[in-house]
């Protein structure tokens, strides 16, 4: 598992250095998220070619842009270079996911939206006989949208084991914590009362995200991974942190973040 370390802290440093030098927000729930990503990308079939029977991969908390095109980029799916142009004036590489990207399979960032697709891509997947799988990362505000419970009875009424959906459930939404702005709880009941495979683990714990991941189209049900996670995970003045999904990172703060980074001065998941 040292590897899944290695590759989620330097995903943690660029992801650091893009949020600051292009002064965007959200870095919160990007290292919530940058965990769960970087063993998911260590697996997913998807080569810089692109090709047809290629994976899919839909973000649909969007706001972790960054992250999903430092992994494009480990991927050679777009320039490292293109990554210096994260939230500047005119580029493409904003701070909400988008389709302009090469390898970006849909928008993300309007809450509700991201499951939706995935499954219309499981969907086609399974009716044309083609073997690729589809993965939907969403957080835990999503889980208040209607489209999301819809999703969760299509799906599983077609029988969809090609679809997972990993939850990044950091416990907070953009107005407060889950808790006081509206919770769902207790999630693993709800989705299996769907008819879903459900499976609970440790979103910072690289084994049981790989193992989780491991079973995705191993049943004959939709996958659903919850993985508890702490927003800003990796830098202790970041963690557990609201304003963390809004402010802007300046000097002082991308320094102090950085030392902790290169340091590892905090417990690393195993």
């Amino acid at each position: 598992m040292d590897a899944y370390k290695k590759i989620a802290n330097d995903a943690r440093k660029k992801v650091l250095e893009m949020i600051h030098n292009g002064q965007t927000s959200h870095i919160g729930s990007n290292f919530s998220a940058i965990d769960i990503m970087a063993v998911l990308f260590s697996k997913l079939n998807l080569d810089k070619d692109l090709k047809p029977n290629r994976d899919r991969f839909v973000l649909s908390k969007g706001w972790v842009a960054a992250a999903l095109y430092y992994f494009l980029s480990e991927k050679g799916i777009i320039p490292k270079e293109d990554l210096e142009e994260f939230g500047k004036e005119g580029s493409k590489y904003i701070g909400l996911s988008e389709p302009a990207v090469r390898g970006v399979e849909a928008a993300g960032g309007a809450m509700g939206h991201g499951l939706p697709i995935a499954l219309g891509m499981a969907l086609a997947a399974k009716r044309g006989g083609e073997s690729w799988k589809t993965y939907v990362l969403m957080s835990d505000g999503e889980l208040d949208c209607g489209t999301t419970w819809e999703c969760a009875l299509l799906a599983a009424h077609q029988k969809l084991n090609n679809l997972t959906v990993i939850v990044d459930s950091n416990g907070f939404q953009a107005m407060g914590t889950k808790q006081e702005v509206l919770d769902v709880e207790p999630l693993p009941e709800k989705w299996r009362a769907f008819n879903w495979d459900v499976v609970e683990i440790d979103g910072h714990n690289y084994r049981e995200i790989s193992d989780a991941l491991d079973r995705a189209g191993t049943g004959e049900k939709p996958l659903m991974i919850i993985a508890r996670t702490l927003k800003g995970r990796g830098v202790s003045f970041f963690e557990g942190k609201l304003e963390w999904h809004y402010k802007t990172i300046d000097a002082e703060n991308y320094q102090k973040a950085l030392i902790e980074l290169n340091t590892l001065n905090y417990e690393m998941p195993n």
